[in-house]
């Protein structure tokens, strides 16, 4: 599984507000607990929907996609003044030790979980820093989104992180997706 990306032909489907009904801004907010200080990032930015939501409670934010052409595409929509884009996979961020205060990611977890992903966030975030993981869950219907056999289960997904060094505090299912929220211990 992973390390497949979005096909850019059809980057206008990540800018479907109907992608709340999977994730609210309001959820994706409270699970991050920003106080409006931190450094951010979207792991798997796409045209920046995510990106943008989160980018209003944080300090600065970087938008992270292997795809160049995904931040072309948010440039044109227009960045706010608080995001950097960048230009990396997951598990090789051009980022210092302890630079974020909270990194998520929305529908991308079955994208780059593999080999030094979790380890590599692990690295970027500071003590006690947050990670919030939404995805298409394998236990889903399987009618949107990636097929089942690219997702994982919640299980799964908790061990991935508990494996990383991250305690996680939230794991949920729902009918579709999962959420796991955790810290770096």
């Amino acid at each position: 599984m992973g390390f497949h990306t979005f096909p850019i032909d059809r980057a206008d489907a990540l800018e479907d507000p109907s992608r709340y009904r999977y994730c609210s801004r309001e959820e994706l907010v409270a699970a991050l607990a920003l106080d409006g200080t931190e450094a951010v990032a979207d792991l798997g930015s796409g045209t920046g929907f995510y990106t943008d939501d989160v980018a209003t409670f944080a300090d600065r934010m970087y938008a992270v996609d292997v795809q160049a052409e995904m931040h072309d595409i948010y440039r044109e929509k227009g960045l706010p003044d608080n995001v950097e884009p960048v230009t990396a996979p997951v598990d090789d961020l051009p980022l210092d030790d302890d630079a974020l205060e909270a990194a998520f990611s929305t529908m991308t977890y079955h994208e780059f979980a593999g080999e030094g992903a979790l380890d590599e966030l692990h690295r970027v975030l500071v003590p006690g820093g947050r990670l919030v993981t939404v995805d298409w869950s394998a236990a889903g219907e399987g009618e949107t989104g990636p097929p089942r056999g690219e997702r994982y289960d919640l299980s799964e997904a908790v061990a991935h992180h508990e494996a990383a060094g991250f305690d996680v505090q939230r794991a949920d299912e729902r009918p579709e997706t999962m959420l796991v929220a955790a810290t770096t211990n």
